[in-house]
């Protein structure tokens, strides 16, 4: 009976391990997103084989920000990378066993880090050489792969003698990714240039990545604040938001010298605020019309050192379905599930707003949208103006209480009419009855 028992509490532990990491890693807004691994053999050689590593970034929103991704693994035998093209090992290791030629890695956990632009042509391949910057598939899915060569040596020569690489693992800036074991899968296919000849990879295997917001940090990282045109409150960021372990190195001004520490998105140099968040979405109901209204939406970063390039923003509201303009950013319509059209990705327009500077005047983007009223759900009545969700980058910020919302006063109608129209009425009673 013990032994039932105890078994019965082993297995208890394990489903909810299980549940735990995969509701950690699951995004409603966002259900089949990850980051998909490819490894094509495309050759052998005397001592093992040739291969093209393809990184494909499938999440909607979530993108890989300067300084880049690190892609590393355990060797399952005594392998070494003889060379490598579009990528590069970050450390060569002991190599002094090899007389002659002398290998690129001979590290048994070796880091790969992308190639930075503009480095020479015999050292490039496809989709190689942005400095680790992945974008999202949602935003720029050409932009959303990346690509490098390997050759290995010590390995096996033959599908059957070639072990997979083990403890996969990939580094990005935050963190949060956790890996797949690698596993083999139909070869790939690929299609000549003319379209007229099929090839394929000798073989192929796959790892995925997925990420988890609570695995890359115990506090979010991006807070809400919202006001409207019908109440003079404005609700700030929850006090402590993201948290207040860095109080102690905020600072109130732009710092004179940069510390002995980088700062990066881990380690941030904040400006001093109650929220402590190195972002802040503001959300500000500015005008009701008759048949439309309009939103003021403003990013404001609150990080010295660090800029913001290829920023996405989505919001979660049920007036997305109605939009009818957006100004200063580029809008497109997330539809994770087909029955409802709630949800929508912002994100700056190139070499205008598609960088966020570091904390300062200039720290900030902004922009306005303009969303068709539907007449059986529109209302300003209990918050109903503000979205539901608001994701920075891929991090779900943290919003206000909903009771701290900013309110219709208590003798508003439900729809308030609008300046204009109430002084084109007050004229016609002037006109009719004086």
């Amino acid at each position: 009976m013990a032994c039932r028992s105890k078994l019965h509490h082993i297995l208890l532990s394990v489903v909810c391990v299980i549940l735990f990491s995969y509701a950690g890693a699951y995004d409603p807004l966002d259900p089949t997103g990850n980051i998909t691994m490819k490894w094509d053999i495309m050759s052998w050689t005397a001592d093992g084989y040739v291969a093209v590593v393809t990184m494909t970034n499938f999440q909607m929103y979530r993108h890989i920000m300067s300084p880049g991704w690190k892609l590393g693994w355990v060797w399952a035998k005594k392998e070494v990378i003889w060379s490598m093209v579009g990528a590069q090992a970050t450390d060569q290791g002991d190599c002094s066993k090899f007389k002659g030629n002398i290998p690129h890695c001979c590290k048994k956990n070796p880091t790969v880090v992308d190639l930075l632009p503009g480095v020479p042509y015999n050292q490039q391949i496809a989709n190689c050489c942005k400095g680790g910057v992945v974008a999202s598939w949602g935003q720029d899915p050409s932009a959303a792969v990346s690509s490098f060569q390997i050759s290995v040596g010590l390995s096996g020569t033959s599908n059957k003698t070639v072990k997979l690489p083990k403890n996969i693992t990939l580094a990005a800036p935050g963190g949060g990714y956790s890996c797949s074991p690698a596993k083999i899968v139909p070869s790939s296919i690929f299609m000549s240039p003319d379209g007229r000849r099929k090839t394929q990879a000798l073989m192929t295997w796959n790892i995925t990545c997925t990420y988890s917001q609570l695995v890359a940090s115990k506090y979010p990282r991006c807070c809400v604040s919202m006001s409207s045109f019908y109440n003079s409150t404005i609700t700030p960021c929850p006090t402590c938001a993201c948290g207040c372990q860095n109080k102690n190195k905020c600072v109130l001004s732009a710092p004179k010298i940069q510390s002995v520490v980088t700062p990066t998105i881990d380690n941030p140099i904040l400006h001093c605020t109650e929220h402590m968040c190195p972002i802040r979405v503001h959300w500000h109901v500015e005008t009701n019309y008759k048949e439309y209204w309009r939103v003021k939406m403003s990013v404001t970063n609150f990080n010295y050192f660090i800029n913001y390039t290829q920023w996405t923003l989505v919001a979660q509201h049920p007036n997305l379905n109605n939009v009818t303009q957006v100004f200063s950013f580029v809008y497109k319509p997330l539809v994770p599930y087909r029955s409802m059209n709630d949800t929508g990705m912002f994100y700056g327009i190139k070499f205008f707003n598609d960088l966020i500077m570091e904390a300062g005047p200039d720290g900030n983007v902004q922009s306005e949208m303009i969303l068709q009223k539907d007449a059986y759900t529109f209302t300003l009545k209990e918050g109903w103006a503000f979205p539901r969700k608001i994701y920075f980058n891929g991090e779900e910020c943290m919003m206000p209480s909903p009771d701290q919302y900013p309110r219709l006063p208590n003798s508003a109608p439900a729809n308030l009419f609008p300046v204009s129209l109430r002084a084109a009425l007050l004229a016609i009673c002037l006109l009719v009855f004086c």
